[in-house]
């Protein structure tokens, strides 16, 4: 570990590049690093992007007193998704944020109405779930009222839960790995 002194003395030599440590004595930063411990990072992040796809499409459809939808796509799937091995012991973790195309049907006005919408999930990381957030964006339908689209959106937030559930699978799968 870097001590005071060791960070004083080198403030009195001129000016140069790189950092305090990479001016340290070698064999000294070398019994640094084996008392730290190793550092391993692996990018899980293909795996993690197509299996969160794959859980979301799987969720089916979700019925409402006024009608159904189901998720057809993960149209966006952003983020990280890595192990860390550090001092043998390994560590995932993960931050995503993602937006699903959903589509349902509704009987408004005793009419069958095709609705399509996407559901945003703002960024979202490992152990937060019970924090999960949605925001529904109904695609324009000319022929629905405010109030229809209102509960339209109400309706397509009752994915949170089987949303969430996928996800939490999603987390033991990658703890697992």
């Amino acid at each position: 570990m870097l001590s005071p002194d060791d960070i004083l003395s080198n403030k009195s030599q001129p000016a140069t590049l790189g950092s305090v440590w990479n001016r340290l004595d070698p064999t000294f930063r070398s019994e640094c690093t084996v008392e730290a411990g190793t550092w391993e990072e692996k990018s899980l992040n293909k795996w993690a992007s197509d299996r969160i796809k794959e859980l979301l499409t799987s969720v089916g459809s979700v019925e409402f007193s006024g009608g159904k939808a189901e998720i057809t796509e993960v149209s966006n799937c952003v983020g990280d998704a890595f192990l860390v091995t550090v001092r043998n012991k390994k560590r995932v973790g993960y931050n995503y944020e993602l937006t699903l195309k959903v589509r349902g049907e509704w009987n408004i006005r005793e009419e069958k109405k095709m609705v399509k919408g996407h559901i945003d999930i703002p960024e979202f990381s490992f152990g937060e779930l019970d924090d999960l957030q949605m925001q529904v964006r109904i695609s324009e339908e000319k022929d629905l009222s405010k109030e229809d689209k209102l509960q339209i959106s109400q309706d397509l937030k009752m994915f949170l839960q089987p949303v969430r559930e996928k996800l939490l699978l999603f987390e033991q799968e990658l703890k697992d790995r």
